[in-house]
């Protein structure tokens, strides 16, 4: 299954975008209630972090695929799939807003500055397209499970050369 397979498939089954993007904001809104005060406190923390990365990852990922659309490609604003375009950022937005209510950001482990952590997916999804656009590396055909693996193993990659140059 390629990428374009896998928002197809999306889009024309919108039970499933439609309940992991709704799922996640209601799950922070429960944790809200209840680790009131208790956040940044483990088993919290870990679940707040949780999240993040699956709000984030998808949101951000929606927002570059639609730049993408609409510069590169031409796609019309009309054209736009709600559930596989706008609902990933509508859910990433409120989900980071209803974390933000109950725990700070910078006693999340990992998030002490949640914008670098957005900053870091969107600068390797954006050179992601650019390697793909110039056809260096065809992205766009590959299966959907080889995307994910090579998007988090460089995620991880970058992170872990960015600690060792920081910390020197």
């Amino acid at each position: 299954m390629t990428l374009g397979e896998f928002i197809s498939y999306l889009g024309n089954n919108p039970f499933y975008p439609l309940f992991f993007f709704f799922i996640l904001p209601v799950a922070a809104l429960l944790a809200r209630y209840m680790a009131k005060g208790e956040g940044h406190l483990s088993p919290w923390c870990i679940y707040y972090s949780a999240l993040i990365y699956l709000s984030v990852i998808p949101g951000i990922f929606a927002i570059l695929l639609n730049i993408y659309h609409m510069l590169f490609e031409k796609r019309s604003i009309y054209e736009m799939n709600i559930m596989v375009d706008v609902l990933p950022i509508l859910s990433m937005l409120l989900t980071l807003f209803l974390i933000k209510k109950n725990v700070d950001f910078k006693e999340i482990p990992g998030f002490g500055k949640l914008t670098g952590f957005v900053g870091s997916i969107a600068g390797l999804m954006l050179v992601f397209f650019v390697l793909d656009k110039m056809h260096l590396i065809v992205f766009s055909y590959l299966p959907i499970q080889w995307l994910a693996i090579t998007l988090v193993v460089a995620f991880f990659v970058i992170r872990l050369v960015t600690k060792k140059v920081l910390t020197q």
